[in-house]
């Protein structure tokens, strides 16, 4: 049984398509790497899976769950509230731009969620948060606050963050965005030591080495539908004119 499953996924916004007829398969402990042009529907198709965006049609199942189907009309109808809550549960999300609570500590943020919604005991949650933190490189930084940190401490404190609800799959949706050079090496490191951990990852980025390096399956996405999936091997080596046109621009990286 796959983890999620997408059918058919379509979405339009005034008017344009961004995505369509997409399906996305994802198994347990699989990392996919979403690559492709600015415009290409990567984040749409992940707010789409994680429920922050609604469908115009498709499915939508996590563990053989559907959280979405579509009506005899093609268009696609929600799970009711208290069942795509118990849904959402499976998975964690990884914003660009961190989305820490400024007002919260590092440890706090980290915390928060687990014990409000959750519910889980207080003691089992902090043991939890402070083995991410030293996980992170963090264990000193659980009293600071996100307006004390550097970019890429804040997205380790957000990776940190969507680990403590355990989920069994992470997006991440492009990550290194908001860092420089530096910093976004440090956080690419990060995510490959989450492989450890056996959970399934879906990330969009345009760090192509990255990509080729920690995926088990590349997907490209270009105007709004998947072009090519398989290895990294068999994507970064396609022949496939439109892949081979947008891994050109990244040549260097690739070396």
């Amino acid at each position: 049984m796959n983890l999620l499953e997408m059918k058919h996924v379509k979405k339009a916004f005034d008017g344009a398509q961004v995505l369509q007829d997409i399906s996305l398969q994802v198994g347990e402990g699989e990392i996919v790497s979403i690559i492709g042009p600015s415009g290409s529907g990567k984040s749409t198709l992940l707010r789409c899976a994680t429920l922050l965006e609604t469908m115009d049609s498709g499915e939508l199942s996590y563990l053989g769950e559907a959280a979405a189907w579509n009506d005899s009309q093609g268009k696609t109808v929600y799970a009711g509230r208290k069942k795509l809550r118990r849904i959402g549960e499976n998975y964690g999300l990884v914003f660009q731009n961190f989305n820490l609570f400024p007002h919260y500590t590092v440890l706090k943020n980290i915390t928060d969620a687990p014990l409000c919604v959750q519910k889980r005991e207080k003691a089992e949650v902090y043991e939890t948060a402070k083995t991410l933190l030293k996980k992170m490189g963090l264990e000193d930084k659980a009293n600071a606050y996100p307006c004390q940190l550097s970019g890429g401490q804040c997205q380790r404190v957000a990776i940190a963050r969507a680990l403590a609800m355990n989920p069994k799959i992470l997006f991440f949706d492009e990550p290194t965005s908001a860092l420089d050079p530096e910093l976004t090496g440090e956080v690419l490191k990060v995510i490959k030591s989450l492989a450890d951990l056996h959970i399934a990852m879906v990330i969009v980025t345009h760090e192509m080495a990255f990509a080729r390096d920690i995926s088990d399956r590349v997907i490209f996405m270009a105007g709004g539908v998947i072009v090519e999936e398989g290895t990294p091997e068999e994507v970064f080596a396609s022949a496939n004119e439109r892949t081979q046109s947008f891994l050109g621009i990244y040549g260097d990286m690739l070396r």
